[in-house]
């Protein structure tokens, strides 16, 4: 067995790989992940390369290493992406800030409702305004969604 491995260690590789990733499927919490793709690219350099056992070892400690980091960082900049984009979860009006509609009903005193989605929401602007006036919504005060006029694009 030893010899076979020694005469063609990246079947080792490939196989330790493969164990790997299978384990991995088992458990699903993305820790072998990593260690049976390098395993994997080890048995395939190893396959076209052939090297010590040492400088086996070694490519596949390195190999392990900076496939996490790599899965790290490419996870850090999801996460603190989602983190920007869910920032206004579970509060309607703030995500609708910057956003342009049209309105169904003039305002009166500066006053009135306005239709976004399926809902109505209360505004407000400076000015009264008539129907069908594209207005973008500038802030939120309470559930009040401030708008102006704004030009038609």
């Amino acid at each position: 067995m030893i010899d076979a491995i020694l005469t063609h260690p990246h079947v080792f590789w490939l196989s330790l790989g493969g164990l790997l990733l299978a384990t991995e499927m088992l458990g699903g919490n993305g820790y072998l992940l990593w260690s049976g793709v390098a395993a994997l690219v080890t048995g395939l350099l190893v396959w076209l390369l052939p090297v010590g056992w040492e400088w086996q070892g070694a490519l596949f400690a390195v190999l392990t290493l900076l496939a996490a980091w790599l899965w790290w960082r490419w996870l850090t900049g999801r996460v603190r992406q989602q983190k920007a984009t869910d920032s206004h979860l579970n509060q309607r009006g703030q995500q609708l800030v910057g956003m342009r509609f049209t309105l169904d009903s003039a305002l009166s005193n500066g006053r009135g409702h306005m239709r976004v989605g399926d809902s109505s929401w209360p505004v407000s602007a400076e000015d009264d305004l008539p129907a069908g006036t594209h207005v973008e919504v500038i802030a939120v005060e309470g559930i009040v969604l401030r708008v102006r006029a704004c030009p038609r694009r």
